[in-house]
């Protein structure tokens, strides 16, 4: 999500179904995935141990979050964070022995707040690129591609969008890089401009083209795919996904909490938690066998 770094795939894209009404705070999945993950996850005492003396001591991980991107990270029924990468973060807050606080704010804001230390770490669908390793680590944890979406029964081709109007999610790779690329291949071959609509929410660029404002959206193949099953067959994918990218979690550069995240990820995939989470909200497609570190720099 939100910028994406190309770099060579890494993984099939992700498929997904799951069932309930266009909505941030999407009830019928929160309560299909109601039971957090972390209630099955023991303290991984050696793990634990490694933790910085200022985090022991606080007992507390504090995680950035924009919660408006399901089924990644968004408002359950009661406004409380739900989804798979929020089930996750639960799970290695149990490994740690630490209660999760996740700090709730804009996308934009969460690599300072990293930075400055007010945030242990962020996860928010954090594509891992090589502009932001420049300023933060990142702890590689899922993979995803970019799948557009058109209304039941409209064939639409990605590649040759010329003229149409396509909803994304401000700040999102498909904003700022993808949608606007293809709209200039469209000019420079004397073709019409695609004419790009911004929303602040997914769900709102999900609803534009629900109601017919838009011809097609642009988002990471599992949001996408999850928006569509959530409004009840009135969209369909419009071509296959594309252009698989690392998720990563951002830690301060150089953090000595680096390695220890990196560790208690791998043990969750080793164990199977990480798994049962992924399948749990059906994306278990984008999973990851080894928590690697600043992907984007090692792919160079």
């Amino acid at each position: 999500m939100r910028n994406r770094y190309l770099i060579p795939a890494l993984t099939a894209a992700t498929a997904l179904m799951l069932s309930g009404c266009v909505d941030n705070s999407a009830p019928a999945a929160a309560d299909k995935a109601s039971s957090s993950a972390d209630t099955a996850v023991q303290k991984n005492e050696e793990l634990a141990a490694l933790l910085p003396e200022k985090m022991k001591s606080a007992g507390v991980l504090n995680v950035g979050m924009a919660n408006n991107y399901p089924p990644n990270e968004f408002k359950d029924g009661n406004g409380a964070p739900a989804g798979w990468s929020v089930d996750l973060t639960n799970a290695l807050g149990a490994s740690l022995g630490l209660k999760v606080n996740f700090d709730i704010g804009t996308f934009d804001n969460i690599l300072p707040s990293v930075k400055a230390g007010k945030d242990d770490m962020g996860m928010s669908s954090f594509t891992d690129t090589l502009e932001r390793e420049k300023q933060v680590d990142f702890v590689n944890y899922y993979s995803a591609g970019i799948q557009w979406a058109a209304p039941k029964g409209k064939t639409v081709d990605p590649d040759n969008a010329c003229g149409l109007k396509v909803a994304v999610q401000a700040t999102t790779y498909e904003d700022t890089h993808e949608v606007p690329a293809k709209s200039k291949a469209c000019t420079d071959a004397g073709k019409p401009a695609i004419e790009i609509f911004k929303y602040d929410a997914q769900d709102q660029a999900t609803n534009a083209l629900v109601v017919g404002q838009v011809d097609a959206m642009s988002a990471d193949s599992p949001v996408t795919l999850y928006a569509i099953s959530q409004t009840k067959e009135k969209l369909q994918t419009a071509g296959d996904a594309f252009e698989v990218a690392p998720y990563g979690i951002p830690v301060d550069k150089g953090s000595a909490f680096t390695p220890v995240l990196q560790k208690a990820l791998q043990a969750l995939i080793d164990d199977g938690t990480y798994n049962r989470i992924l399948s749990k909200w059906g994306v278990e497609s984008g999973g990851v066998k080894m928590a690697a570190l600043n992907v984007a720099s090692s792919a160079k």
